[in-house]
């Protein structure tokens, strides 16, 4: 098995994508019975004008919509490289370089980790969350372990308001 000079052989276990244990099966899942269910009550429903091919279609989609939504959450991932993170949050993705992370938080009340920035602000990352129990703890020490390595936010040096 020949080795690329730029990939240490250990870099795929250090770099694979951070995801919920449960969000996403839980995801996908959500959106497939929610789909079946309108397509089934779509179908089998005898009240009055529920054979209507508008009620029938209009149900089906809403179903289609709310699957979405709900699949949506799949999509929730952190995926780490050499040069940064990006961040796929419900709403947002955010590509990050390790030098804009000043440190990784996962306090006892969050229900995920949070990434403090250089910018002074301060990003959700739900790929990595509470609920996972013990693995989201060694996923946020994945997580603070790989932005320890490439180099927390650079110290501005002297003569900068925050520097030394």
């Amino acid at each position: 098995m020949a080795m690329t000079d730029d990939a240490p052989p250990d870099d795929a276990g250090r770099y694979r994508t951070f995801r919920g244990r449960f969000t996403t099966p839980v995801a996908w899942g959500t959106g497939v019975v929610i789909v079946a269910g309108c397509v089934f009550v779509a179908l089998v429903a005898t009240s009055p004008g529920s054979h209507d091919l508008v009620n029938q279609a209009s149900i089906i989609v809403t179903g289609l919509l709310f699957a979405l939504l709900a699949v949506r959450f799949a999509a929730i991932r952190a995926v780490p490289d050499r040069h940064g993170l990006l961040v796929v949050n419900y709403a947002r993705a955010r590509r990050l370089e390790w030098a804009e992370i000043v440190a990784v938080r996962f306090g006892l009340g969050d229900p995920w980790v949070h990434l403090d920035l250089a910018d002074g602000t301060v990003l959700a990352v739900m790929a990595v969350q509470r609920s996972d129990g013990e693995h989201g703890m060694r996923e946020a020490r994945r997580l603070e372990s790989l932005v320890s390595e490439h180099g927390e936010a650079r110290d501005p040096g002297p003569g900068h308001p925050h520097g030394g």
